[in-house]
């Protein structure tokens, strides 16, 4: 399996949403980064960079919501 860190919000989301696993969040001292684990992450990584990903507006949208809600538990 692949470990995947990302400080970014919204390709975070992507993966999220994308049945990807969330390991945790990490300081790097000023930022928080997201940690995924799996196989196919740094593909759905490369496809949300390009425009080429495509996922469920709704799942979009709660997986922004559930990691916000994340990001702000820890503060």
């Amino acid at each position: 399996m692949n470990n995947f860190k990302t400080k970014d919000l919204y390709e975070a989301a992507f993966l999220y949403a994308s049945g990807i696993k969330l390991s945790g969040l990490e300081s790097d001292g000023r930022q928080m980064l997201f940690v995924f684990i799996g196989d196919e992450v740094s593909k759905l990584s490369d496809s949300y960079w390009s425009k080429s990903g495509t996922i469920v507006a709704k799942d979009y949208a709660d997986a922004i919501r559930s990691l916000k809600d994340r990001l702000f538990a820890r503060s």
